[in-house]
């Protein structure tokens, strides 16, 4: 087997971050839900990921990155996030 197999394709999270900065995600893609709320589509592992925005984030900042394994259900979010998340899970 090769490394480029062991390595994880990328995969989406759910980021928060607060309060929301200029932050740069290491991602293929990203989508802005609301402030501070965002999908990243990433091939870090979450704990890579996390770290890499802990270190751009404000000192104190809260901040969550969870796995997501299938698309969430919201409302009200940002223009194109629909759009957006039918990108990454297709509607069946």
């Amino acid at each position: 087997m090769s490394a480029s197999e062991n390595t994880p394709g990328p995969r989406p999270y759910l980021v928060h971050v607060a309060p929301d900065g200029d932050i740069t995600f290491p991602a293929t893609a990203v989508c802005r839900l609301a402030d501070g709320l965002y999908i990243v589509v990433s091939a870090l592992t979450r704990s890579r990921l996390y770290h890499r925005i802990k270190r751009e984030a404000s000192p104190g900042a809260a901040l969550l990155v969870a796995p997501l394994a299938e698309a969430p259900k919201f409302k009200g979010m940002s223009r194109g996030a629909l759009a957006f998340t039918r990108e990454i899970w297709p509607p069946a």
